[in-house]
């Protein structure tokens, strides 16, 4: 069965109708803040004395100052991670992959290390793992640095007319084209 490619007309009005009924039922979408919830979860399991996570009658708060912030509503999420955002996170990675599997139309040795990455970087897929694992965790720096990551500030952001939204957009754009246009400069 061969995929049916999805044409951008069709498939941008779709994500635009899915972040509007995510908004509307439940709330604005966002990630990064999940990554960093889930690592408190699991500092707090490492070492439970540390008080990273303490509850008191009052409600859930923690030593560690970004966690404690809003009444402990951060140290609250990472106390019990199996939240709705913590979900929404990791469906979207098990739905990725699936889709990945399901609709791929790369063939298989494009998958590891694309013709274009080969032309400009080389063929060797670990270096490209690495560097992608690197890129994530400086985008990851940065998302938490700006209190919001791509999902949370661009696509929910500019959706509820942010200007935060709008100025990251701006932002990551104007980075991306030269960093893009720097090291891809031969075509694959």
């Amino acid at each position: 069965m061969k995929p049916i490619p999805l044409n951008w007309k069709i498939g941008g009005p779709l994500l635009g109708v899915v972040f509007f009924l995510a908004v509307l039922l439940a709330r604005p979408i966002g990630v990064s803040t999940q990554f960093v919830l889930f690592d408190a979860f699991l500092w707090n399991l490492q070492q439970p004395d540390a008080g990273i996570i303490t509850r008191t009658a009052e409600g859930v708060t923690s030593t560690n100052a970004y966690l404690a912030k809003s009444d402990g509503a951060l140290a609250a999420g990472a106390a019990d991670p199996l939240t709705y955002p913590v979900v929404f996170v990791l469906a979207m990675m098990v739905g990725a992959l699936l889709s990945s599997l399901i609709r791929s139309t790369v063939p298989r040795g494009e998958r590891n290390v694309p013709a274009m990455y080969r032309a400009n970087i080389g063929g060797f897929w670990p270096l490209r793992w690495v560097m992608a694992f690197a890129g994530g965790v400086l985008v990851l720096y940065g998302a938490r640095l700006a209190g919001g990551c791509t999902s949370g500030h661009m696509m929910s952001g500019m959706m509820q007319s942010s200007i935060s939204g709008f100025v990251f957009a701006f932002g990551a754009f104007l980075t991306a084209f030269p960093t893009a246009m720097m090291l891809l400069k031969k075509e694959g």
